[in-house]
C-alpha cells in the first residue's frame, strides 16, 4: 500500500483528560493489538475526517489485504490509529465499511492534525503497556491510574488557596502465619502448631492528582530501582 503526502488538521492542549477518557475494563485494552491505539477506548468524543477521494481501503494495518474502495468526499469515524495507518468506518461502492486506510487519504485545515494524532499514539502505547503491568506514571489520568490498579484503598482530598489535589493510597497486603511450638504429652514430639494468620502491608503506592491527572507517584517497595516514570500528560484535541 503506497502512502501519499497529505495535510491534516487539529488543535491541542495539555490538560485533563478525565472527561474525555471512557472509563472500560482492564481485559479490553489487554486483548487489542498492543501496536494499535484504540480511540474508542481513549476518547468519548469520537474523531472524525473527510476523505479526500475515492481510496483503498484494507483490513488489515499494514495495507496487505485489500477489502475494495471507501468512497471520497464523505466524513468518516476514525477507530484505531497507528503510526502509518487509520482505521475509519464509511461508505464504500455498495454499502458500508470499515476498514484501514493510508493517512494521505484524508484532508483538514490544521496542518499540525497528524503530529498532534502521532503524539496521541505514542502516548497512549505507553499508557497500555504501564496498564498492563498495573504500573502508573506521572501525567496518567485519574482513569487510567484506575483502570492500572483499581480502586484505591484510601482516598484524600487536600483543598488550599491554591486548589484542590487528591492522594489516592494504594496498599498490597500479605499475609503471615504464625506458629507456637508445642509438646505431645504422650509422645514428647515437638512438633508446630499454627495459631493465627495476619494480614500485613507489603507494599504501598501513593498517587497524587491535581485536576485529575497524576503529578506525583511515591512507592514504598520497589522491584526496580525505584524510578517513577514520566508520560507526556493527556492531549485534549478540538476542532
Amino acid at each position: 500500500m503506497k502512502w501519499k503526502p497529505f495535510i491534516f488538521v487539529a488543535i491541542y492542549s495539555v490538560s485533563s483528560l478525565s472527561a474525555q477518557i471512557k472509563r472500560v475494563e482492564r481485559k479490553s485494552l489487554l486483548d487489542s493489538d498492543p501496536s494499535v491505539v484504540y480511540l474508542e477506548q481513549t476518547l468519548k468524543k469520537p474523531i472524525e475526517l473527510k476523505i479526500i477521494e475515492d481510496t483503498a481501503i484494507y483490513s488489515d494495518k499494514d495495507g496487505k489485504s485489500r477489502l475494495g474502495i471507501i468512497r471520497g468526499n464523505q466524513t468518516v469515524k476514525l477507530e484505531a490509529i497507528t503510526e502509518k495507518s487509520y482505521r475509519v468506518r464509511g461508505q464504500g461502492t455498495t454499502h458500508g465499511i470499515a476498514g484501514w486506510v493510508a493517512p494521505s487519504s484524508f484532508s483538514s485545515s490544521d496542518p499540525d492534525f497528524i503530529a498532534n494524532l502521532k503524539k496521541l499514539y505514542e502516548r497512549q502505547i505507553q499508557v497500555q503497556a504501564l496498564i498492563a503491568t498495573q504500573k502508573v506514571a506521572v501525567g496518567m489520568t485519574l482513569d487510567e491510574v484506575e483502570l492500572s490498579l483499581g480502586k484505591p484503598t484510601k482516598t484524600t482530598v487536600r483543598k488550599t488557596a491554591d486548589g484542590q489535589s487528591t492522594l489516592w493510597e494504594f496498599v498490597e497486603f500479605k499475609e503471615v502465619k504464625h506458629y507456637t511450638t508445642e509438646v505431645d504429652r504422650a509422645t514428647g514430639q515437638v512438633y508446630r502448631r499454627l495459631a493465627s494468620v495476619s494480614r500485613e502491608e507489603k507494599s504501598r503506592t501513593n498517587v497524587e492528582l491535581q485536576n485529575d491527572v497524576v503529578t506525583a507517584v511515591e512507592e514504598s517497595e520497589s522491584l526496580e530501582g525505584g524510578n517513577v516514570k514520566v508520560i507526556v500528560p493527556p492531549l485534549v484535541f478540538r476542532w
